[in-house]
C-alpha cells in the first residue's frame, strides 16, 4: 500500500470520529443549556468551546457566547479545523482519495453526512439543532457499521485505528475540561449544575446507561472519572481505546510487516492503564494525568506517521 493511501484512510478514520464527537458534545450542550430545568447559559457553551480547542478562535469572532453564536460556530464554520463541516470536508477528500478501497456503503455515509452541511448558513433553534447533529451522528453510525461488514484488509484496519487514537484525545479533553469547570458562583460541588455538567459528559460518551449498570450508588463525580478512565467495557474509555489500538497495530504487523515504534509504545501504555487505579489517579492529580495521556497519545500518532510512512 502507498504511504499517501494509508494517510488518507488513517486520517479518514480519524476526522470522521472528530465530526462525530464534535455532533455529541454540541447535542449535549444544548440539551445541558436549551432544555434542562436550569440552564447552564455562558458556562455550559465556554466549557464546549475549551473541549474542543476552539475557544480562541471563537473569542476572535467577537460574537457572544451564546448557543445560536457558538453551536453555529462548532457545526458549520469552515474557517477552522474544529467545526463538524471541516472534519467532514477533510474526511470527504481523504475518501475521495482512497474511493476504491471504500464500499459504497461507507463512501454514501460519508456523502450524505457532507451534504447536510454544503450551503447550509444556519442550524436553527434547539430543535433544529438536535435534528441535524441526531442526522450527522446517524450517517457517521452508518459508516461505522459498513467498515465492519468491508474486508478485513489494512485499509479498515488503518481506519479503525484512526478512529481509536482520535477517540481516546476526545475522551481524554472532555474529562479534563469538565475537572476544571468552575461553578457559576453560589452552587456546590455536588449540587444541580454539578450533576447536570456531569451527566453531561456521560450523554456526550453515550455512557448513561453504562454507567446505570456499572454502578449502583447513584451520580458521584468519582465513578464517572472511574468509567471514562479504567473501565475497559465501555468503548470510549481511555483503558477500551488503548486496547484497541494495540490489537489495531498488532493485526496490520501481521498484514503488512510494519511493526516497530508505535506497537512499543501502545504494548507500554496498555501495560500502565492495566495497572491504573482511578483513585491514585484522582490522588496524585487528575489534569497532570490527563494532560500526559494526552500528550502520549499525540506522540503515538506521530510514531504511527512514520511506522507507516505517511511522512
Amino acid at each position: 500500500m502507498l504511504s499517501r493511501t494509508a494517510a488518507a484512510l488513517y486520517w479518514l478514520g480519524r476526522y470522521l470520529e472528530r465530526a462525530d464527537f464534535i455532533a455529541r458534545l454540541v447535542e449535549a450542550t444544548v440539551r445541558l443549556d436549551a432544555l434542562s430545568a436550569r440552564p447552564a447559559g455562558e458556562a455550559a457553551w465556554q466549557s464546549a468551546l475549551a473541549v474542543s480547542y476552539t475557544d480562541k478562535a471563537f473569542a476572535a469572532t467577537g460574537h457572544p457566547v451564546t448557543l445560536a453564536h457558538v453551536a453555529r460556530f462548532l457545526a458549520l464554520d469552515a474557517s477552522h479545523p474544529g467545526s463538524i463541516v471541516s472534519c467532514l470536508d477533510r474526511a470527504r477528500n481523504n475518501a475521495r482519495a482512497v474511493r476504491t478501497a471504500l464500499t459504497r456503503e461507507a463512501w454514501t455515509a460519508i456523502n450524505r453526512a457532507w451534504l447536510m452541511f454544503h450551503n447550509r448558513s444556519s442550524t436553527g433553534g434547539p430543535t433544529e439543532t438536535l435534528n441535524l447533529l441526531e442526522a450527522v451522528k446517524g450517517e457517521t453510525r452508518g459508516f461505522e457499521g459498513a467498515i465492519h461488514r468491508m474486508m478485513r484488509n489494512e485499509a479498515t484496519l488503518l481506519i479503525q485505528l484512526g478512529a481509536a487514537v482520535e477517540r481516546a484525545d476526545n475522551t481524554a479533553r472532555l474529562l479534563d475540561v469538565k475537572y476544571h469547570i468552575l461553578l457559576p458562583e453560589g452552587e456546590r460541588v455536588g449540587g444541580a449544575v454539578d450533576r447536570d455538567q456531569w451527566t453531561t459528559i456521560l450523554q456526550t460518551v453515550s455512557a448513561v446507561t453504562a454507567y446505570r449498570w456499572l454502578y449502583s450508588d447513584g451520580l458521584k463525580p468519582r465513578n464517572v472519572i472511574d468509567l471514562l478512565i479504567s473501565r475497559f467495557e465501555l468503548p470510549r474509555s481511555l483503558a477500551a481505546c488503548v486496547e484497541e489500538v494495540v490489537t489495531l497495530l498488532s493485526a496490520l504487523a501481521k498484514r503488512t510487516g510494519l511493526q516497530g515504534e508505535a506497537d512499543r509504545m501502545a504494548r507500554a501504555r496498555m501495560a500502565r492503564m492495566q495497572k491504573t487505579k482511578t483513585t491514585d489517579v484522582i490522588v496524585s492529580g487528575l489534569h497532570q494525568y490527563l494532560e500526559a495521556f494526552i500528550a502520549e497519545n499525540a506522540m503515538l500518532d506521530a510514531a504511527v506517521a512514520r511506522q507507516f510512512r505517511f511522512i
